[in-house]
């Protein structure tokens, strides 16, 4: 049924071309040439207009109606070329946005294409091939080298790096050892991974981003329905514009003239087009439309309210501060990280990784203990190294190391002599300032709010580092939702938020926007996904929208204003059906040709941040 449209548009198309070469024959009858346009009004016509009548008795009266007019008063009054042009502007309207809605899907045909099918599945000592959707959490799989990893999971064995580029956007390799976490759809590199499953297929991370896609392209454009008001507006105005026609100069030629222009295919075609054309454009950029609404409001927010943690900030703990008390930074530094590296601890990477920038050699620990609550030990080069929490030391030891005055710390303890205090901090990204500053001018935001459940001392340290002036600090989720609704019932809000325990409050903002992989993207709250984290993608998201709803509406309002202009000609007599026919496919060109542009935008609006 998916080419009806297109297949009674190429009948017609055929039928027009038979009935213009035999009325160029002096020798046939006219009624014998027209019989090509008749058959295909008798038959694709009557399609038409029997769902046209389907929709009005559903109560959808759009501008598609004056079609059917068109088609029905063509047939009265015996001209069937115009009445076929008719057919071939609704049947070839319909199939364009058809294949439109088709070739703008194709990026997410093309994630459901990969979708892993086949898993390797360990039996003893031994690897069964079974379904993926047969994958069970806790069963342990096998991804073999530049394979696609069937389930969210965590490595068991092995080493190797994966390709995460379908979900980051980034074509960045991510190490891969015991302990790492792997997600369903990213590609494996040279080495063979076993992996314990820790969700069943249809929960994990790639099928949570197929529903999504359906998601997407199912719902119907709320602009659409917009267009259908429009519609309902300006069909009443044609049918008078018509009638007044035939009033005035007695000739019913008129009235079907002026009904063929009056045709908006525009109207029906060009704002779907615009909204797919803008579902693509984000898709390949990593930002997941799952409500099109979402679009068509986002650049008329005027407060934005983001959460911290993730958002704002990298979402990993740093290490920012090295206080030294006996011995040099980065000797301190060295031998905690020496040690720091037979830990799973949240810290540790950190240490490591402020260790690497600094290109200290690690050295080989011994006799490593990790005792939770009471810290890390392990001797290096003779040394005992103890990490550790003021909790876990005497009173006086811990007078011995200055307070920290907010974010996290650890205390390193030398031959048991206090040595140094590691200070970390969730810090900022990058672009957050340049984020938050380009917001007004650019977006037209009045106002930015940060909004967490974090330490009022956090929350204070990051607003004033991005000049955000108006925070919320300590809040649970229930507390962040009322919060929400009071500036909502104020202004159009924008809600930022990494998804977790964000839901309520990004359902009772105006349009809420999930940010980042941790997102559960199925949540029913976001409107929109930020699949990659940063900050660039939600300017992008808002540049977006901003021209989406501009290109569409200049297709529809400018389709509309050149059918009214067509339509006074055609009154005025100097308009014939065939070639009010004809000045309506122009201007269905020019409007669908319009649209398109929506489906890509120029260099100076998306990177502008």
């Amino acid at each position: 049924m998916k080419y009806v449209n297109g297949g009674i548009a190429v009948a017609t198309l055929i039928a027009i071309a038979l009935t213009l070469a035999f009325r160029a024959l002096s020798d046939i009858d006219p009624l014998l040439a027209d019989q090509p346009v008749f058959a295909v009004l008798v038959v694709g016509g009557s399609i038409l207009v029997v769902k046209l009548i389907a929709a009005m008795l559903k109560g959808e009266f759009g501008s598609d109606l004056l079609a059917g007019i068109s088609i029905v008063t063509s047939v009265l009054l015996g001209e069937y070329l115009a009445g076929a042009l008719v057919v071939l502007m609704l049947s070839g309207g319909t199939a364009l946005e058809e294949y439109a809605m088709r070739r703008a899907s194709s990026v997410l045909d093309a994630l459901a294409r990969r979708m892993p099918s086949i898993a390797h599945k360990r039996s003893g000592v031994s690897m069964v091939d079974v379904a993926a959707d047969a994958v069970q959490a806790g069963d342990e799989i096998a991804v073999l080298p530049h394979e696609l990893c069937p389930v969210d999971g965590v490595v068991l064995e092995g080493r190797s790096s994966m390709d995460e580029s379908y979900l980051t956007g980034e074509p960045y390799r991510i190490s891969k050892t015991p302990g790492c976490e792997v997600i369903s759809g990213a590609i494996n590199g040279e080495g063979l991974l076993i992996i314990r499953a820790s969700k069943v297929a249809r929960d994990s991370r790639y099928a949570k981003i197929m529903q999504v896609m359906d998601v997407s392209r199912q719902k119907r454009p709320r602009l659409r329905r917009l267009a259908d008001r429009l519609g309902a507006l300006y069909t009443p105005i044609a049918v008078v514009i018509a009638l007044a026609a035939w009033a005035l100069s007695g000739e019913a030629q008129r009235f079907l003239a002026v009904l063929v222009v009056a045709t908006p295919c525009p109207l029906i075609i060009a704002i779907p087009v615009a909204i797919i054309g803008a579902i693509s454009w984000s898709a390949k950029r990593g930002i997941i439309i799952k409500d099109p609404i979402a679009l068509e409001r986002a650049h008329t927010c005027e407060v934005l309210i983001t959460d911290k943690t993730g958002t704002l900030t990298i979402g990993e703990p740093r290490l920012t501060q090295v206080e030294a008390l006996t011995i040099s930074q980065d000797e301190v530094l060295q031998l905690a990280a020496s040690v720091e590296r037979y830990s799973k601890h949240p810290l540790a990477q950190p240490v490591i990784e402020a260790a690497e920038a600094r290109h200290l050699l690690l050295a080989d620990a011994s006799d490593v203990q990790e005792v939770p609550g009471q810290g890390l030990v392990g001797m290096v080069h003779g040394r005992k190294v103890t990490i550790t929490g003021r909790r876990a030391v005497s009173p006086e030891l811990s007078r011995a190391f200055t307070a920290a005055p907010s974010g996290l710390e650890c205390l390193i303890l030398v031959d048991d002599k206090p040595a140094a205090v590691f200070r970390f901090q969730d810090e900022a990204r990058p672009e957050s300032r340049d984020f938050v500053m380009h917001l007004g001018p650019r977006h037209n935001f009045k106002e930015i709010i940060l909004l967490s459940g974090d330490r009022d001392e956090e929350v204070r340290y990051l607003a004033k580092q991005l000049d955000i002036t108006k925070s919320y600090s300590g809040k649970s989720p229930e507390e962040k939702v009322d919060i929400v609704r009071a500036e909502t019932s104020r202004a159009q809000t924008l809600y930022l938020g990494d998804g977790i325990n964000d839901a309520p409050a990004l359902t009772a903002a105006t349009v809420g926007v999930a940010f980042g992989p941790r997102s559960d993207i199925t949540s029913e709250a976001a409107g929109a996904v930020i699949l990659e984290p940063s900050l660039r993608k939600v300017d992008q998201f808002l540049h977006i929208s901003t021209h989406m709803r501009r290109v569409a509406l200049q297709s529809a309002v400018g389709g509309m204003a050149l059918s009214i202009g067509g339509m006074i000609v055609a009154a005025a007599g100097y308009l014939t059906p065939v070639g009010g026919a004809l000045l309506q496919e122009v201007i269905d060109l020019w409007a669908v040709g319009n649209a398109l542009r929506a489906s890509s935008l120029g260099s100076s609006e998306s990177n502008d941040m």
